[in-house]
C-alpha cells in the first residue's frame, strides 16, 4: 500500500494483491479489513471540503457507497454532517466499523451490494463514492472502451444512484478519473442529472464530480451522449494495449 509521509511515498507490501482484479474480489477486501485499520484513497476530508460544502448542507440525508475502512464518514459527521448511511459489499469492515464507531448515533453501517440498493426510491438528499467506481474497473485496459460486463455493471449502479437520490439530490463522485473518461459513463440523459466537475490535488489531480438530479445535461455532455450512441452502433475497430494486469495503479496514487 502506498503512502504519503513527509513528501515521501512508501509502500506497505502486506496489503498488494497478485493482479489488480483482486480489487473487484470481496474475499480479498474482507482478509484485508481484517488487520487494515483504515486507508484514504485520493486523499482525506480536508483535501476537498472546500469544494463538498459548496454542494453537501450538513442537514442532509447521506448515502456513501463502498464506504471501506475510510474515515471519511467519521471526518464528516465530527464537521457536523448528521446522517450518513454506510454501505459495502464487505461483512468484515461492516462489522468493524460499526463497532468502531458505536457511539456516533448520526452514523450507520449496512453490508450491502452497491448495483442492488435495498433502499426505495428518493431516500436520500446526496450519495457519496470515493475511489468505489475505480475499483469496480480496475481490470479495464482501456478507458474509452470498457467491456460490456463492466458497462452493463456501471449502468447498474448510476441507475441504483439516480433512483435513490430525491429530485435536486446530488451524487458525487471523487475519483482520478479525467472528465474525458469518467463522463462517458455519467452522460446519459435516462439518469435524469446534469454534471459539473472541479478538482484537486498538487502534484497529481484528483476530480470531484457533482451530478444533480432533476437538472438536463449541458448542450456539450448531450452532444457527447449523442456521439457515444453512434459509435455503439458502428461496427468494432480492433487495438491492442500494452498489459497493465500487475501493475497496482490504485495503490500508486494515494495522496
Amino acid at each position: 500500500m502506498t503512502f504519503l509521509q513527509g513528501g515521501v511515498l512508501t509502500i506497505n507490501m502486506e496489503y498488494l494483491p497478485d493482479c489488480n482484479a483482486k480489487y473487484k474480489d470481496v474475499e480479498y477486501w474482507n482478509k484485508r479489513y481484517e488487520t487494515e485499520e483504515s486507508f484514504e484513497w485520493f486523499g482525506d476530508f480536508s483535501k476537498f471540503q472546500h469544494l463538498l460544502v459548496q454542494h453537501v448542507g450538513r442537514d442532509e440525508n447521506i448515502l456513501m457507497l463502498g464506504c471501506g475502512n475510510s474515515a471519511l464518514s467519521l471526518d464528516m459527521y465530527q464537521a457536523g454532517y448528521a446522517s450518513i448511511m454506510n454501505v459495502d459489499y464487505s461483512s468484515v469492515c461492516v462489522e468493524s466499523m460499526a463497532e468502531r464507531h458505536s457511539d456516533c448515533a448520526g452514523l450507520s453501517w449496512v453490508c450491502m451490494d452497491i448495483s442492488h440498493l435495498a433502499f426505495p426510491n428518493a431516500s436520500f438528499d446526496v450519495v457519496i463514492e470515493k475511489g468505489t467506481l475505480d475499483a469496480m474497473l480496475v481490470d479495464e485496459k482501456d478507458p474509452w472502451n470498457i467491456s460490456d460486463s463492466n458497462a452493463q455493471l456501471m449502468h447498474q449502479v448510476l441507475s441504483e444512484i439516480s433512483r435513490v437520490l430525491k429530485p435536486g439530490g446530488r451524487f458525487v463522485s471523487v475519483t482520478f478519473a479525467q472528465p474525458h473518461f469518467r463522463k462517458r459513463l455519467y452522460a446519459r440523459t435516462e439518469y435524469r442529472w446534469s454534471i459539473n466537475h472541479y478538482h484537486y490535488g498538487d502534484s497529481f489531480h484528483y476530480f470531484l464530480y457533482v451530478l444533480t438530479k432533476g437538472e438536463e445535461l449541458s448542450p456539450e455532455d448531450t452532444a457527447l451522449e449523442r456521439r457515444l450512441r453512434t459509435e455503439a452502433e458502428a461496427p468494432p475497430t480492433v487495438t491492442t494495449f500494452e498489459d497493465v494486469e500487475n501493475e497496482d495503479f490504485l495503490n500508486n496514487i494515494a495522496l
